[in-house]
């Protein structure tokens, strides 16, 4: 797990050392281990931030392969040692490293851009090539690893973080609309306009003077086998997800693991402790009852003998990390389970160099229990399009909070239409006035792509689909790798491997989410019932509940206030109406807390990143004036 900084002048001339060093230093969280700056031609600059966990003492970065390619590569790549052994006999390839990255270049060497596609991991890497004056650069299957580039006129920069990147573009108003829509800003957006992201899945290849081209590598896509049997399917499921938790435990570093209260983490904690008896795992909650699962999850590690560390969060403890959890973040992201993971991944990383995390068994396996709304909606669904057109407009007609308003909303809406992911703040007609009435993207944009190839999908896989494409890489992901890499800490998730994914995707609906049964993820939970006591395999899912609606009643209101009046947001969004939410939330007229908190986070953004009025390494949420680069 690493950071680089990249730049291919246009005109092939040209030393740019000095900006990719001032690039570094923003992401020195992401590999305070080595760093490195080097022009291996002229008018190519590439520079790396080394967390070193495989080959320790060797595989510096960048690295340099066959005298042809020049590589920066972030992740981790679990078959390396496979591809190494059939490079090494189909072509005589010879290695000047022991490790994973190396590998990904000599596999670029003798097979080709097509080459990503045998990668089993996850990454982001730039990748020079001197002969043929190209850049080839790419991401993970499912976007674990982050890849940003900005085209300039002196030619084209890459960097794992924003912050490093020259920008300046201005807010983009098209991000904005999205991110108060979805708490997100959705690939390939950034809300600096100038900047964009590599989307997941995804190759980027460019030459000096000419254009960006983005070619995609891989397509998510659900194809149940017919005449599988669920024993078979369940056995399958349980085989790859071990395979993969043994392939991400391998590290020449400590490796502990994340634990909820739930049965995804449980599952993988689980898987760990056959290779590693001893672990140590990590849980997070909170000091206000109700919002807490370090019971939970002190119960599963006590059962399978593990070594057990919480971590308590309070209201003092956010208003105090807040801005430099905001900075880590690079866009503004108004997901409050951010907030745990940051204190989280501080624990684990005083005493582990590598966790392994439960995200994305909910996407592959149908966790979410929106994935239920599509049975509850099929009788109105299945009536005549004048019937629902009528109660569509009775729906219309009844006062906000009455009973059944939102389920005829829903229920009459097309599912095209109607999800959008699993974040849904701001409805059309708030974010009109939110946005100070200007013309918006509708939200349907991100989504639309995903809907006319899946057409012939049933609901339910349709919407794991639009959340794979969306809300896994927009939120899930990215706050997964900001919230560790911010303690230089590498966070595998075994659930995002190939393998699992050959597995999850042959699983009928049916057997994911299904109207007979109260339970989601159906297979999973038959998967790993034999590894995990049954209470802990049947529980409903959890989330990771952030008392948000409670600190904005207190401290965190007060501040929330303070930032409001404060703010010079004010030129993208109608502040005052976002203050008479906040008013209203806190005389218990509604809970507003998410839409406060996603206009909150943008303001925060907007203070550290274009104002400046705000130092995120100060120790404080107060207006505390920036002095100098960000850091």
């Amino acid at each position: 797990m690493c950071g680089f900084v990249v730049f291919i002048s246009a005109e092939g001339v040209g030393d740019a050392r000095e900006v990719v060093h001032a690039g570094l230093c923003a992401i020195r969280h992401r590999g305070p281990d080595d760093s490195v700056v080097t022009v291996p031609q002229p008018g190519v600059t590439m520079g790396f931030q080394r967390l070193a966990i495989i080959d320790v003492a060797g595989s510096r970065q960048p690295l340099t392969h066959a005298g042809r390619w020049d590589l920066c590569f972030n992740g981790e790549v679990y078959n390396y040692r496979e591809l190494r052994e059939e490079l090494a006999r189909e072509f005589g390839a010879v290695f000047a490293t022991a490790g994973d990255a190396e590998v990904l270049a000599a596999a670029f060497h003798h097979w080709g851009p097509g080459a990503v596609r045998r990668l089993r991991g996850m990454f982001a890497y730039a990748l020079w090539d001197r002969q043929e004056r190209r850049l080839h650069a790419g991401r993970d299957p499912f976007g674990i690893k982050p890849l940003h580039y900005a085209v300039t006129p002196a030619g084209l920069w890459l960097a794992s973080e924003r912050k490093s990147l020259p920008g300046g573009g201005g807010v983009d108003p098209d991000a904005l609309a999205h991110y108060v829509s979805l708490q997100y800003v959705p690939e390939p957006y950034t809300m600096d306009r100038a900047v964009r992201r590599v989307p997941a899945g995804h190759a980027l290849t460019w030459e000096p003077g000419g254009q960006v081209r983005l070619d995609r590598h891989f397509r998510p896509g659900f194809a149940p086998r017919a005449g599988v049997s669920e024993q078979e399917l369940t056995t399958r499921v349980r085989d790859a997800l071990r395979d993969s938790v043994r392939a991400h435990m391998v590290a020449d570093v400590p490796v502990g693991a994340f634990l909820s209260g739930g049965v995804d983490s449980s599952a993988v904690v689980a898987l760990a402790s056959e290779v590693k008896p001893d672990l140590q795992v990590f849980s997070a909650g909170f000091d206000i009852p109700g919002y807490s699962e370090l019971d939970l999850a002190a119960e599963t590690a006590q059962g399978l003998g593990l070594r057990f560390t919480p971590t308590v969060v309070t209201a003092a403890d956010v208003l105090r990390e807040l801005p430099r959890i905001a900075w880590h973040l690079d866009d503004p992201l108004a997901d409050p389970s951010l907030i745990p993971l940051f204190f989280l991944a501080r624990t684990a990383s005083r005493q582990v160099r590598v966790v392994l995390s439960g995200e994305g068994a909910d996407e592959l396996f149908g966790g979410y229990e929106i994935y239920r709304e599509p049975f509850a909606t099929a009788p109105v669904q299945r009536l005549p399009r004048a019937v629902q057109g009528t109660l569509r407009q009775v729906s219309r007609a009844m006062p906000e909070g009455v009973r059944g308003k939102s389920y005829l909303d829903r229920a009459t809406t097309p599912l095209e239409q109607r999800y959008y992911g699993n974040a849904r703040i701001f409805d059309a007609e708030q974010k009109a006035r939110l946005l100070h009435g200007r013309p918006a993207v509708p939200r349907t944009a991100v989504t639309d792509e995903v809907y006319a190839e899946t057409a012939h999908l049933d609901p339910v896989s349709r919407m794991q689909l639009v959340d794979l494409h969306t809300w896994l890489p927009g939120d899930i992901l990215t706050k997964a790798d900001r919230m560790s890499m911010a303690h230089s800490l590498e966070l595998r998730v075994p659930f995002l491997d190939q393998r699992v994914w050959e597995a999850a995707a042959s699983v009928p609906a049916a057997l994911r989410v299904s109207p007979d049964s109260p339970q989601t993820k159906r297979l999973l939970r038959a998967a790993v019932a034999g590894l995990l006591p049954a209470p802990v395999a049947q529980r409903r899912k959890l989330g990771f509940a952030t008392p948000a609606r409670v600190w904005l009643r207190g401290d965190i209101g007060d501040w929330a206030h303070e930032l409001l009046s404060r703010s010079a947001a004010g030129a993208h969004l109608d502040l005052a109406y976002a203050r008479s939410l906040l008013v209203a939330h806190q005389r218990g007229e509604a809970d507003h807390s998410r839409k406060v908190w996603t206009v909150l986070m943008f303001c925060l953004w907007h203070a550290i990143f274009v104002e400046r009025s705000i130092d995120p390494f100060a120790g404080t949420a107060r207006p505390v004036p920036v002095a100098g680069a960000a850091r």
